[in-house]
């Protein structure tokens, strides 16, 4: 309502619209309209990395914001003076839109670090961290906040269109012919060129930086429309200053933004963040816990999940691939599905195969752990190496960079055969990785994979997501494999689970008819125990469904299990 007051009267239209004006304001709506959908997209993927769910970030980000921005263009009939308040909108969209990320990882990373704060100050043991109660209830509302910075966002974004709509209108004397359909086709324009840049440059780059570049997108417009309809602006010079005032903001968010909103985000973390790249699908953090004289314990987040910590990876690489190896009979050709870290493909070489095939669909990742970047600390770089044991670099392992449901087609056409499959992929938290945990991929593999052969999948955990952990082996025999589950307490993830499949004989029963190589932390009798569940448990798996390709099933059993352990809703 700000926007509506003291502003002049009613406009007197020119007699037409110059060909040149509106080639002007067509081009700056396609810029916005290309902003708009960065904006959304940005905040989305912040939100998703921080709240660990990405998809459901991804749409519910969205979602509000196309609602807001339908709000918004209601809210537009209330400025009187649409060239003035479209000045004065795209100053504040890009105001807001580059300093969004930034403020949200202020407060939410402020929130989480001020009971270890609290604890510090106070001298409280680590038992009585105060994270409950009141300082509970704002770090879970935090957890909304990107939410309410995208519905404020998507309300100014909505104003756009109609103000614009308006000031070409007011430019003519008579009713302009076509003037929604030439704006939303500009629009619409716009946006699949944003789209574009998004996927092509800015899904691999800093999340601020990306906020503040396009925000300077913002500015630039608004400052290319009041330069050319000052003559119909009150109050040029306070708008001329504004946008002047607002680019040395912008420039300070684009210089030192990103390494603010780092430092903020790393505040998430327990242990002190010392390397933290982007790679085209995922957002990369390595955290350092020094221990005295014992060496330091590093551990790989992958947007805000844990993917593995040193301390203990060995314990969940062992399992993954011991009883497999145990329970087929031979183990010449071994595929991994994943594992861009190489530490399955450490495990899997200890068995002496002749060729090992590791697909994984993040290039990027692989390389770090293969030869690692020049920026990445030197320390860090050798704990890698030396954890996975310099595996990505045996000659007798072939990396294959590829989506794994399209990549297993290929190695099928190929006619290619192996005795032993490992999959090794993130916890269905996707609607994209969901078909990975199908009836039709499991069918897939198992063309691939020999008579007596054997494969083993990462199931996520029975405890905190029990329904899911019993899709995946119900999915599995589905598929006609003869399924075994097991678990064993990882202590950087708490119960973890594992499914066990073959396709002649008992699974399990081949795995104790075999002697495992040796191995520095597992026994044939903790792999043995490792089968035992409570009195019951199996039993649930006849309740639950089998995930079957386009169902989402297995997506919905981890989102529900997620929200109940976090105590996050997002819808």
């Amino acid at each position: 309502m700000a926007l509506a007051q003291d502003l002049p009267q009613p406009l007197t239209p020119a007699k037409h619209l110059g060909r040149l004006d509106d080639a002007l304001l067509l081009g700056i709506m396609a810029l916005l309209a290309g902003c708009g959908l960065i904006y959304e997209y940005l905040l989305s993927h912040y939100a998703g990395r921080i709240l660990g769910a990405m998809e459901a970030a991804i749409y519910t980000m969205i979602g509000l914001m196309i609602v807001a921005m339908g709000a918004g263009a209601f809210a537009a009939r209330a400025i009187r003076n649409p060239f003035v308040g479209f000045a004065l909108l795209e100053l504040t969209v890009a105001l807001l839109g580059a300093s969004s990320v930034l403020f949200c990882a202020a407060a939410i990373g402020l929130t989480q670090r001020l009971p270890q704060v609290l604890a510090d100050t106070f001298g409280l043991p680590p038992d009585l961290l105060p994270t409950g109660g009141f300082l509970g209830q704002i770090q879970q509302l935090m957890q909304y906040l990107p939410y309410l910075v995208g519905t404020l966002l998507g309300l100014l974004i909505g104003m756009e269109i109609p103000l614009i709509a308006r000031v070409r209108q007011a430019l003519s004397d008579e009713h302009l012919l076509h003037n929604a359909g030439t704006i939303y086709g500009a629009d619409y324009l716009g946006a699949g060129v944003g789209a574009a840049i998004w996927v092509g440059l800015m899904l691999a780059m800093d999340i601020q930086l990306a906020a503040a570049l396009t925000a300077s997108v913002n500015l630039l417009a608004g400052l290319a429309f009041i330069l050319r309809f000052r003559t119909r602006l009150t109050g040029f010079t306070w708008l001329l200053l504004g946008h002047i005032l607002a680019s040395f903001a912008l420039l300070l968010l684009a210089l030192k933004g990103p390494a603010l909103e780092q430092d903020f985000n790393n505040l998430l973390y327990k242990d002190r963040v010392i390397y933290s790249p982007a790679t085209r699908f995922q957002q990369l953090v390595f955290t350092e816990r020094l221990r005295g004289k014992a060496p330091p314990v590093y551990s790989l987040y992958l947007n805000g999940r844990l993917q593995f910590s040193t301390q203990d990876e060995a314990i969940y690489h062992g399992f993954l691939v011991w009883p497999a190896m145990m329970a087929a009979t031979r183990h010449d050709r071994v595929l991994i599905i994943g594992g861009g870290d190489g530490m399955a493909a450490r495990d899997v070489l200890r068995w002496q195969p002749d060729e090992v095939v590791l697909m994984d669909l993040d290039e990027q990742l692989v390389r770090l752990f293969q030869s690692p970047a020049e920026d990445m600390p030197p320390r860090l770089s050798n704990a890698l190496l030396t954890q996975n044991v310099g595996a990505l670099q045996d000659p007798r392992l072939t990396l294959v960079f590829d989506d794994a449901f399209n990549g297993v087609d290929r190695l099928i056409e190929a006619g290619r055969h192996f005795d032993v499959v490992i999959v090794d992929l993130p916890d269905p938290s996707h609607p994209d990785l969901s078909k990975l945990y199908s009836d039709l991929f499991y069918r897939k593999l198992k063309e691939l994979l020999s008579h007596d052969g054997a494969i083993a999948i990462q199931s996520t955990s029975p405890w905190h997501a029990t329904r899911a952990f019993l899709s995946v082996g119900n999915t599995l025999e589905s598929a006609g494999f003869n399924i075994a589950r097991y678990h064993q307490n990882v202590p950087s993830f708490g119960e973890w689970g594992w499914t066990l499949g073959t396709l002649s004989g008992s699974a399990k029963d081949k795995v104790m008819a075999a002697e495992p190589m040796p191995h520095p932390w597992l026994s044939k009798e903790m792999i043995s125990a490792s089968f035992a569940f409570p009195p019951g448990f199996e039993e649930r798996a006849l309740a639950v469904d089998i995930n079957r390709f386009g169902s989402q099933v297995i997506y919905q059993y981890h989102q529900e299990a997620w929200q109940e352990e976090s105590g996050i809703n997002l819808f």
